[in-house]
């Protein structure tokens, strides 16, 4: 069965596991999806990611989650542009998350990146993803 929204299922899947306690979890892997993990290891959201090849064509992500003091690191995580709804922003239009304790990842025309390299960066883009 496709997926519709696979980054969105990759996120449902972050989200289940750390509620369940899991240490890793798996998911298909693309690359969108390898740039997304690359900026939640970056930002310190999860322990790391490996990508394997399991059948000629078809990849794997094992994610390692990331636990603080017995509690999921990522205390929110919720996908913003959908693909019946892309949501695309002006990095001076785009707001911080809580404050800037939070990230909101964008897909900008110089790759995945967190909203702080884009600010660095002075480019906008869609908005994937807002994580707490």
């Amino acid at each position: 069965m496709a997926l519709s929204d696979p980054l969105g299922d990759m996120l449902t899947r972050i989200r289940n596991g750390q509620r369940a306690g899991m240490k890793t979890i798996t998911a298909p892997g693309s690359r969108l999806r390898a740039n997304v993990l690359d900026v939640l290891q970056k930002e310190g959201y999860i322990r790391g990611f490996s990508q394997a090849e399991f059948r000629p064509g078809l990849q794997e992500l094992t994610i390692e989650l990331k636990y603080h003091e017995g509690g999921p690191v990522i205390r929110e995580i919720r996908r913003v542009s959908r693909p019946g709804q892309r949501v695309y922003s002006k990095i001076r239009d785009l707001s911080q998350v809580y404050g800037g304790l939070g990230i909101t990842i964008l897909s900008t025309p110089k790759g995945v990146l967190s909203d702080t390299e884009a600010r660095s960066e002075n480019v906008g883009g869609e908005v994937l993803c807002r994580i707490f």
